[in-house]
């Protein structure tokens, strides 16, 4: 062993789990972060719901679940991993978000 390779045996590397919602800083980030969701994996109902959880820890969850009308455990619950939010929670989260969902021709 080298003299420079017995300083680093000791060293560990410290990870810290990341957040997206720490990166969503603007409006536009948040609308494009949740576009890319829909255009990239239009079938992931899970990663969708995660996306719009992700923008709305980012922007404040209990502001967004009193804008939306929704409980904070509810709206935290919905948007989990394994939520399965109505088509009206989502409605009401994007436009308490501030993002709209729009359609184009395939």
């Amino acid at each position: 062993m080298t003299k420079a390779s017995t300083k680093t045996a000791g060293v560990k590397t410290k990870t810290v789990p990341y957040d997206v919602a720490e990166q969503l800083r603007t409006p536009e980030e948040m609308a494009a972060y949740l576009d890319t969701w829909l255009v990239e994996a239009p079938d992931d109902i899970s990663g969708i719901a995660r996306a719009l959880g992700d923008i709305a820890r980012a922007k404040g969850m209990s502001q967004v679940a009193r804008d939306a009308g929704l409980s904070r455990e509810s709206l935290y619950k919905a948007l989990s991993e394994n939520g399965n939010p109505s088509f009206a929670t989502v409605l009401k989260v994007a436009r308490a978000l501030g993002v709209r969902l729009h359609a184009e021709a395939a």
